[in-house]
């Protein structure tokens, strides 16, 4: 059966303009997981439990107009994903390792250089920490497909190549959750403007403030990158971190391969002071 997230147990924390969306469960160290641009907090369906039973408080969180959090924010990316991150471990009351995928490993990259006292180490799950190197022509392309109008259709028909290698049994269904979440009112604009908004420069410009330990989980077949190895490599090497790179996985690793993922990551987090 696939894990699924109950909603009685979604709490909210309120940020300038709207609420972020976010659950939490476990006893132990603290661990928040932050999904990327255009998913929710369910891309962690698997890895959230398998932290639990291995003994931490594991939070999952929606990006800003995601998921269920409200879609009335005016301002999206890196920089604002990091204060909302930041915001809720303040309100879950102790540091925490993040977790973030995609859009959110550059957050989480952003909070660890100006938050040392929040963030106790980092999992960057195909990271962007750095603009990709995009023509002209394509990144106008993509603009008009991710247009309000019909993003969710976009969305529908792009997801399946970030999915490359093996996917999740559950893919279809997923999916369509995905889909059903744009198609509310308000959240196609949303998910809008998170494309155009986000800027990964300002998480590049603070990589060298970093000093929590850090684990690049990639996928070996990442279609985000064109060599996912060569930038796993040199984001691990910027960062002083360890890289697992993952097998017949792209852009996520933590649902294509959950328990190749969930072991690196525990082996990552059993590393770390417990204090």
């Amino acid at each position: 059966m696939t894990p699924m997230i109950d909603a009685s147990t979604t709490q909210y924390l309120d940020r300038p303009e709207g609420r972020i969306a976010y659950d939490v469960a476990g006893e132990g160290p603290l661990v928040v997981l932050v999904p990327g641009m255009g998913d929710l907090r369910r891309t962690y369906r698997f890895l959230a439990p398998a932290l639990r039973e291995a003994g931490y408080r594991v939070a999952t969180t929606d990006l800003r107009g995601h998921g269920d959090s409200d879609p009335t924010f005016t301002v999206y990316g890196d920089e604002v994903s990091a204060g909302d991150i930041g915001a809720l471990i303040d309100a879950l009351g102790e540091p925490a390792v993040v977790v973030g995928n995609s859009l959110a490993a550059g957050a989480a990259t952003i909070l660890a250089s100006e938050r040392p006292d929040a963030v106790r180490g980092l999992v960057l799950i195909g990271p962007f920490v750095r603009n990709p190197d995009v023509n002209a022509v394509l990144m106008a392309l993509m603009r008009v497909a991710m247009a309000p109008a019909w993003a969710a259709t976009s969305w529908k028909l792009y997801l399946p190549s970030l999915y490359a290698g093996r996917r999740p049994d559950d893919f279809d269904h997923y999916r369509a959750e995905v889909v059903a979440s744009l198609r509310r009112p308000g959240y196609a604009k949303a998910f809008s403007e998170t494309t155009r908004q986000t800027d990964h420069s300002p998480a590049e410009a603070r990589l060298g403030e970093v000093r929590a330990p850090v684990l690049v989980v990639m996928g070996e077949k990442d279609p985000d990158f064109a060599d996912p190895a060569a930038e796993a490599g040199w984001i691990g090497e910027t960062l002083h971190g360890e890289v697992v790179m993952v097998p017949d996985a792209g852009h996520y690793p933590q649902s294509q391969q959950a328990d190749l993922t969930a072991s690196a990551v525990l082996r990552f987090l059993a590393d770390l002071p417990r204090g």
